[in-house]
């Protein structure tokens, strides 16, 4: 996979890094002389350029990318480069990072912006996971299909506890995609019950997520 991230700030670097290590194809553009530090990541490809110019987008062949990645730390630069990539190079996939959660309204399919990611929020989502039982948490969105990903712990009163995945409706559009028990990650199997304390990870619709909520959160009689 190629990927190109705007910003080869501390956050670029770091994201271009993980994804060398994943055995993907980095290219780094940023305008900064002083952000060009080829020696902290030798094998990403640099380019010192302005990531919302067109003619820097042609020459880093953007519509050869898999996904683009817009890092900076200005909302305005991840947002038009976003959209460049989107409406002009076609790109599959944009990641753009939120600096100014204030901004973070703007960042969705008017702005080319598949997903988004605002460290304020997955902060916020991160403490409500740890301390929330029977509360369903958000803790991503995907922009263009009003879907999120979301958490519940279960309750050790839940009436489904003991019950096969497989004999439970869910509400319409939600899956099941994992669940975390005992530091293990298990596949949702039909044959597979449901457990007190299980951490079950669901992709669901925005509109469901209240009745897939309360819907686990039912008390035994």
């Amino acid at each position: 996979m190629r990927v190109a991230i705007a910003g080869a700030g501390a956050v670029g670097r770091s994201v271009a890094q993980e994804l060398l290590d994943h055995g993907h194809s980095v290219l780094l553009i940023d305008k900064s002389p002083t952000s060009i530090r080829s020696d902290l990541v030798p094998d990403a490809q640099w380019l010192l350029a302005d990531a919302c110019e067109m003619s820097t987008l042609e020459e880093a062949q953007l519509q050869t990318c898999d996904v683009a990645i817009a890092a900076t730390g200005d909302d305005k630069a991840n947002l038009v480069m976003s959209l460049l990539a989107k409406t002009e190079f076609t790109v599959p996939r944009t990641v753009a990072r939120v600096n100014n959660p204030s901004n973070e309204w703007l960042y969705g399919e008017s702005w080319g912006v598949d997903v988004a990611v605002s460290t304020p929020r997955i902060m916020a989502a991160l403490v409500e996971e740890a301390v929330a039982v029977g509360d369903l948490v958000r803790l991503f969105t995907f922009r263009q299909s009003d879907t999120n990903l979301v958490e519940l712990t279960v309750p050790a009163d839940s009436a489904y506890v003991g019950r096969r995945l497989g004999d439970i409706t869910w509400p319409a559009g939600v899956h099941p995609v994992v669940i975390l028990r005992q530091q293990q990650s298990l596949l949702p199997e039909a044959d597979r019950t449901v457990e007190a304390g299980d951490e079950l990870l669901f992709v669901t619709p925005s509109a469901a997520e209240g009745e897939l909520s309360a819907l686990l959160a039912n008390h035994r009689g």
